[in-house]
């Protein structure tokens, strides 16, 4: 069994938080894959005693991701994401199907923390509505810790479903 991302090394040639961020993105990768793949539809969107259902997890961690991102390129939110939003919480998408979604919003993740100059962590980025001023660096951790929140989340409701849907 292999430790943790964050246990397997430094990674040569990389600023260290950024190299932390993207272990933080495969760890969620791992996580995700370890706790919702071979659910059936029915576990997947199986609500359960616990509220949120595995897929919310998915869903919500994919849309967030994306979310965020655009944030962190110092954009505003499009049509489609807020729609998208709106849905997070009911589907008929199987577990491979959240996954690859998942999997989609952490490799743009990737690519936007390998893109992060760390003399600039400190630029400012705004979120929301309320154009929340933030700074480029807490931004990318927010969405590593948030996705991590969520991982935690799912992982329970996947152990819960399995137990309670045949």
């Amino acid at each position: 069994m292999q430790p943790e991302p964050w246990l397997r090394g430094i990674t040569p040639g990389l600023d260290p938080v950024i190299a932390h961020l993207l272990r933080a993105a495969q760890h969620l990768r791992e996580d995700v894959e370890n706790a919702a793949r071979g659910l059936s539809p029915e576990q997947v969107w199986s609500r359960g005693a616990a509220g949120n259902p595995v897929g919310f997890h998915l869903k919500h961690l994919a849309g967030s991701t994306d979310r965020l991102i655009t944030y962190l390129h110092g954009q505003t939110l499009s049509e489609d994401q807020i729609a998208a939003l709106r849905n997070e919480s009911d589907g008929r998408e199987s577990a491979d199907e959240l996954i690859d979604a998942v999997n989609v919003s952490l490799h743009r993740y990737e690519q936007a923390v390998r893109a992060l100059d760390p003399a600039a962590f400190a630029a400012v980025r705004k979120v929301g509505r309320a154009g929340i001023e933030v700074t480029a660096i807490s931004l990318a951790i927010h969405i590593a810790e948030h996705g991590q929140r969520h991982a935690g989340q799912l992982v329970s409701a996947a152990a819960l479903a399995r137990a309670l849907v045949p």
